[in-house]
């Protein structure tokens, strides 16, 4: 990391999740701020946790140069999917298996579709009900009609058998053992990081393909766009942002974000509802 400065154009990558939006809502600073420094000749990429399927419309809408997905296992720029990785067959079958045998309440990840198991639904919803429970103010920045339940499990698709699906990752909300203990029988392809829900504590986590982080999927931008490493601007506030803004030339996290995210920064910005990523554009200079 550095936070050198340059006057060559930069090219952000933002988290959505508590950084550019508060559950798949942005406030128009944040908006507005994207396009003005796309308007100057900076690059923005959306780089998410999220799958595809669960990016909502209205958060492209305002304008990117690329979307990375899966915490970096999907890269696409302009139309072109540059990298689309999953968990090899017989491995995600295993955690399949896994994860029903012991009675984990879990969402499969894809860039096409977020898969369910029949029945699980109304089980997530007891369980993320209490976790957003008198979260309905944002300091009059951010509208207050979306419920951010619905916006986890809205796209979920239903079905008896998913031991064939395809995904890259999966969301685990409810397990009736720490998650750490499954993890050993899963092999070194599979990586565990904690739920940037954190109120739900060990019962709750993200599996990800061991090796594939955010980092992974700026790489296949720079390379592509033949970037300057320094000229990278990367903004976050979870566990899954680590890696992004080590490597970043500049790594910016939200101020009340996850410890590690905090301890890799150089520097910081409020969250949403404080406009941070327009005021962390305006202190790099980016909107004079």
């Amino acid at each position: 990391m550095s936070s050198q400065q340059t006057d060559r154009p930069r090219a952000i990558f933002l988290d959505i999740d508590g950084t550019y939006a508060d559950h798949g809502l942005a406030p128009a600073a944040h908006v507005e701020a994207v396009q003005e420094v796309r308007r100057r000749g900076h690059l923005v990429f959306v780089c998410t946790g999220r799958p595809l399927s669960m990016v909502p419309d209205h958060i492209l809408e305002a304008g990117f140069d690329g979307v990375i997905t899966g915490a970096g296992a999907r890269v696409e720029m302009n139309g072109e999917v540059l990298k689309d990785t999953r968990f090899e067959p017989d491995v995600a079958a295993l955690i399949v298996d896994t994860l029903d045998a012991h009675d984990v309440a879990y969402i499969l990840e894809a860039p096409e579709a977020l898969r369910g198991r029949t029945g699980v639904g109304e089980r997530l919803r007891r369980v993320l009900a209490p976790v957003f429970a008198g979260r309905s103010g944002h300091d009059g920045v951010l509208s207050t009609d979306v419920d951010p339940v619905e916006d986890i499990l809205g796209p979920v698709q239903y079905s008896d058998d998913l031991r064939g699906a395809s995904f890259a990752k999966i969301s685990c909300f409810d397990s009736p053992v720490p998650l750490t203990r499954l993890m050993g029988g899963l092999g070194p392809q599979v990586g565990l990081i904690p739920s940037s829900l954190s109120a739900l504590g060990d019962s709750a986590g993200e599996i990800f393909m061991a090796g594939t982080h955010k980092a992974v999927g700026i790489r296949v931008v720079e390379e592509r766009l033949g970037l300057n490493r320094a000229d990278i601007v990367a903004i976050g506030d979870s566990a899954n942002d680590i890696e992004m803004l080590e490597y970043a030339g500049v790594g910016i996290a939200v101020e009340d974000g996850h410890p590690g995210v905090l301890a890799v920064a150089d520097r910081l910005t409020p969250g949403p509802a404080g406009n941070g990523v327009a005021l962390a554009f305006a202190g790099l200079g980016l909107l004079d």
